[in-house]
């Protein structure tokens, strides 16, 4: 039975149960048997709106992958090759971003401390029904890597963020690097961290989160400073080519000489960065939301999520995340010794307040969360039944321009791209007889290849030649109120 709090405090954060923002939620599930194991479960949506997640095993050291079949998920697929065995426990592990039908998956190979073994990612482009064999993403001999945390771009490559060692396994800092082929290779890494002090290092066993938004990234972290454990951000203007500002986004002033093994999460909507973490400063272990601006590179406010509630002893793991202008956050807390999966959520950040509810009330141990236009998808590690749970919810959007989305075709027009991959040209169909279209071929470093003006008078169209190249092309759709990308590929 769901249970919901009136929380009264004078914040920053208005909580309250509005309508307006009232989730309508179903029942809950397991994604898979418990021989898969729920270590750290990571959810987001395919173009079309469906649910996919990873998660790993630790007795074998596995990663696994599901996708929303339309009435269940699918069985899991153990993405990592033999030789690779992955990294993961219930407060870190693989992550994963996807757009449209593209799909990353980013993992570290164990044991951690070896510096022959690296961070690598797995791709699919074709919505997680294959993927490919591993690529390694860092090239650092002398150095060592772990936490890998991946985010797409607009052009559907892959950034990814990983924690940076020393030969010593010392000096740990942030560092970001950026593929422009798909996540066939990887530029040199560029250094994220070190904005509170000269004499600063991050906190060696908490996980980080890297936001993009056009040309701003944001890479946040929990820093130390002279065991002040605060969360940081260090912010790129040019597409993750170089973080040339940072601040903080934390004022708790927590300060402990032991790793908390808890990271941030963010989003960016305009220009704000939206950061939820765990601190103690206050002397209690809570979760909280910060408001930053990113052209001002400042804090703007940093606020409890949800205020005293009876029976609270601690909150920890929160996740974030947006469409449009629609917020969802969970966490895990205890209450009067249950572990809880509580979630804030608005349909529009600038007018509306959060709604709090619980997902779960009893036996999670971390969370995750995915928004879409009016769904609402959570996941959850349920060490009583040793499976993924998951939930998911409905809501009324608000009147707002949702963000451009890969996907697979225009929601105008029933637009698809075949054979893909293709040996030679491709057959683009489905284009409305009332809508005049622009079709635009690109290579993977955005060079036009090939444009074409239709001309309502036929219903498909072939584009590309057998001299192209192997590898991949960008296809640009776009009438006169929207456009669609499409990722084709080219043996």
């Amino acid at each position: 039975m769901k249970r919901i709090f009136i929380l009264f405090f004078i914040s920053a954060l208005v909580i309250s149960t509005s309508a307006q923002s009232t989730i309508t939620w179903s029942m809950g599930m397991d994604v898979a048997p418990n021989t898969y194991s729920n270590m750290h479960p990571r959810i987001v949506m395919d173009g079309t709106g469906n649910p996919m997640l990873v998660w790993g095993r630790m007795t074998d050291e596995a990663v696994f992958f599901s996708k929303w079949t339309g009435t269940a998920f699918s069985t899991p697929v153990k993405l990592n090759p033999s030789w690779l065995t992955v990294a993961t426990a219930s407060w870190m592990g693989p992550d994963l971003a996807a757009k449209g039908d593209t799909v990353y998956v980013v993992v570290k190979r164990t044991p951690e401390s070896s510096d022959t073994n690296h961070t690598y990612i797995l791709r699919s482009f074709n919505g997680g029904s294959t993927f490919s064999v591993p690529v390694q993403i860092e090239h650092i001999a002398d150095s060592f890597s772990r936490f890998p945390t991946v985010s797409i771009d607009d052009s559907g490559n892959p950034v990814v963020a990983f924690m940076k060692f020393d030969d010593m396994f010392m000096n740990a800092r942030w560092a970001v690097t950026r593929s422009l082929d798909y996540g066939n290779s990887f530029s040199p890494d560029t250094k994220a961290s070190g904005w509170s002090g000269v004499t600063s290092t991050v906190c060696d066993c908490c996980p980080g989160s890297l936001v993009l938004d056009g040309s701003t990234s944001a890479m946040l972290y929990r820093d130390n400073l002279s065991n002040i454990r605060d969360m940081w951000v260090g912010i790129s203007s040019n597409g993750s080519n170089s973080f040339d500002n940072g601040c903080s986004v934390d004022n708790t002033n927590w300060m402990i000489n032991t790793c908390p093994s808890s990271g941030p999460d963010g989003v960016i909507i305009g220009d704000t960065l939206y950061s939820v973490f765990m601190s103690a400063g206050s002397g209690n272990t809570r979760s909280y939301l910060s408001k930053s601006s990113i052209s001002n590179v400042g804090v703007n406010s940093v606020t409890n999520l949800t205020g005293n509630i009876p029976g609270l002893s601690q909150q920890n793991y929160p996740r974030i995340d947006k469409y449009g202008k629609a917020i969802a956050i969970v966490w895990k807390q205890s209450v009067s010794g249950n572990a809880q999966v509580p979630i804030l959520f608005t349909r529009n950040v600038d007018s509306l307040p959060f709604a709090y509810d619980t997902i779960t009330l009893t036996n999670a141990t971390n969370a995750d969360v995915a928004v879409g236009n009016g769904k609402v998808f959570v996941v959850w590690e349920d060490d009583n039944s040793g499976t993924v749970k998951y939930r998911s919810g409905t809501f009324s959007p608000d009147t707002v321009t949702a963000p451009l989305r890969i996907a697979t075709s225009l929601t105008a027009q029933n637009i698809s791209a075949y054979p893909n991959p293709t040996s030679g040209k491709w057959n683009i169909t489905g284009f409305s007889s009332d809508k005049p279209t622009n079709v635009t071929l690109y290579d993977a470093i955005g060079n036009t290849i090939q444009t074409y003006s239709h001309n309502n008078t036929r219903s498909s169209i072939s584009i590309g030649d057998n001299s192209l190249s192997s590898g991949c092309y960008i296809l640009k759709v776009s009438s006169p109120t929207e456009s669609q990308i499409f990722r084709l590929i080219k043996d």
